[in-house]
């Protein structure tokens, strides 16, 4: 899709609140009208006998579109027909589609496409749960929330939601240990080469770097950390550990690298926030994700990022 096409489906679909599941039936619909039937579309032909509804729109025909693009999900119960603004939406969208047509970008197949990537942001926004449950372990809850990321990212291709939610929990944790300090915390999608960071987080002389796959590379940034005079520390997830412990082996600066599981690095801390109390420790974990929702806030485009406490 060309950048000036997807840019104007942005604005209509923020400006006309196109990105709720009602709304969004409505536009994989009228799509396929516009497919089969040709532009320009004339509003009055998309209604039913009754004039009530949008004609086609339904439960089964929208996951037959999902479908068709390896969604199984259910967008919404009724597929959008009850919602009272459906025809409304309706006649907005199908305005829309006309002035593409008339300006000659109406590229049917990416404007399908376009929308069936904002389903997939649908489906990633509801926050993830955290589970509050004594009976658990600390650790237990830590890497249900990894878990519950892991199987988000495979839903939605393209965005990586466990290295995400790793590095913001890990930034809320410092915060929240270290109040006298002024941890920076940045964006997931911002690389640490590019803006020439030395790791995902500067604490005094020390580099950390937050990862699910340790990797080559990321070996090298903890050398040039080591040459630069900082203690590089690598936390990551626990299948991460040994991949991460070799390949500093392989480098020669296995005993110059702090390693850390990520579970065992937050729950700990979290532990002795709370004074290793069963008390403490909710009252230690609501501050934490409240630091960390306020990060994902100020630094993520992606509401789907967000940790509620269930």
């Amino acid at each position: 899709m060309d950048a000036p096409l997807r840019q104007r489906l942005l604005d209509f679909s923020i400006g006309n609140k196109f990105r709720r599941k009602g709304p969004l039936c409505v536009a994989l619909i009228v799509t396929r009208h516009a497919a089969k039937r040709g532009l320009p579309l004339e509003p009055e032909e998309l209604l039913t006998e009754g004039g009530g509804q949008v004609l086609g729109l339904g439960r089964s025909a929208v996951q037959a579109i999902l479908r068709e693009h390896g969604i199984d999900r259910v967008l919404a119960a009724e597929g959008g027909r009850t919602s009272r603004g459906s025809l409304s939406n309706m006649r907005d969208y199908v305005g829309f589609l006309n002035g593409l047509h008339q300006e000659g970008r109406a590229d049917l197949k990416a404007i399908e496409q376009f929308w069936i990537a904002r389903v997939l942001e649908f489906f990633a926004t509801k926050p993830f749960k955290l589970k509050m449950d004594t009976a658990r372990s600390l650790r237990a809850a830590i890497r249900d929330l990894v878990h519950q990321a892991v199987i988000r990212q495979k839903d939605a291709e393209g965005i990586h939601y466990a290295g995400g939610l790793l590095q913001h929990l890990v930034g809320a944790k410092l915060s929240c240990a270290l109040p006298h300090l002024a941890i920076a915390h940045h964006s997931f999608s911002t690389a640490d080469g590019p803006t020439a960071r030395p790791g995902d987080f500067v604490v005094g002389d020390t580099a950390i770097h937050v990862t699910t796959s340790p990797g080559e590379a990321i070996i090298q940034k903890c050398r040039h950390n080591l040459e630069d005079g900082l203690r590089p520390v690598l936390i990551t997830q626990t299948k991460g550990t040994v991949a991460a412990e070799t390949l500093a082996e392989n480098e020669g600066i296995a005993d110059r690298i702090d390693i850390y599981e990520v579970e065992q690095f937050i729950a700990l801390n979290l532990a002795e926030l709370g004074g290793f109390s069963s008390k403490g420790q909710r009252a230690a974990i609501e501050e934490v994700i409240t630091c960390y929702n306020g990060i994902v806030e100020r630094h993520e485009t992606d509401p789907g990022f967000r940790i509620e406490i269930a």
